[in-house]
């Protein structure tokens, strides 16, 4: 089994999944879904809609008779303007830096005819599981992630939508704090996220693996943790994800 096909059988990805198809219109004529990998959700929304486009950086390598596969960019969509009653877009907003950012929620807004489905992790800290570059030495965040999302930002992305429906999923308590951040940081990151696909944010090649840590390193790891744990009973459980299905205003 694969990474990918593991992480699709995990129990939090099943209920991130879940949600997602039961926040989806039940039927439609079109669909495409932004970021579409392995077409995972595209072949679910293909029992759906009449057709559904899967676009990723790549064309993505499946084939199903209701799915048509394109490559694209989602800073610059090739489709006309309302192409599609459903644009599905999870897990990809929160890679995009800004400026592209706004960008690429225009280009969303803008082919979509009705409904507007998006998902990103919610209030993350991406300081946990932050990783250090084995090239350059720069700080990156967990797997790509350079954005965080609340209720009131992605309203802000998508300013001629309305929210329709909307979804907390899971549950986590994972918190930094400045100073367990920064002595962690000075320790190299060695519990970070290394397994990631996404490349360093500042010098474009692979991450690597943690690097190999001096006794000051090893008691700067231990005194973030420290840190980190004197303040988990004051930090409250939130949600993993937030899921919002929007609607076109007009």
């Amino acid at each position: 089994m694969s990474q990918l096909d593991a992480y699709r059988a995990s129990d939090t990805e099943r209920l991130r999944t879940d949600d997602l198809i039961a926040l989806m219109p039940a039927s439609g004529r079109t669909a495409l879904d932004v970021g579409a990998r392995d077409g995972h959700f595209s072949r679910l929304m293909a029992e759906r809609f009449d057709r559904v486009t899967a676009l990723d950086l790549t064309p993505p390598l499946f084939t199903h008779p209701g799915v048509d596969c394109l490559a694209g960019n989602a800073t610059a969509l090739p489709f006309p303007d309302r192409s599609f009653d459903l644009v599905f877009c999870a897990e990809v907003l929160e890679h995009i830096p800004s400026p592209a950012l706004a960008q690429a929620c225009a280009e969303l807004a803008r082919v979509c005819r009705k409904h507007l489905l998006i998902g990103v992790p919610f209030d993350q800290d991406i300081r946990v599981g932050r990783t250090t570059c084995s090239h350059c030495g720069g700080h990156n965040p967990p797997w790509g992630h350079v954005n965080r999302f609340d209720d009131a930002r992605l309203n802000t992305l998508f300013p001629g939508f309305r929210p329709a429906q909307r979804s907390l999923v899971g549950q986590t308590r994972e918190r930094t704090n400045a100073v367990s951040a920064w002595l962690m940081d000075r320790a190299g990151n060695p519990y970070g996220t290394y397994s990631q696909d996404e490349p360093c944010i500042h010098c474009g090649r692979a991450v690597g693996g943690p690097a190999a840590r001096s006794l000051l390193q090893k008691l700067c790891t231990k005194a973030a943790f420290f840190c980190q744990q004197a303040q988990r009973p004051f930090v409250a459980a939130r949600a993993n994800w937030i899921h919002l299905r929007f609607e076109r205003a007009d």
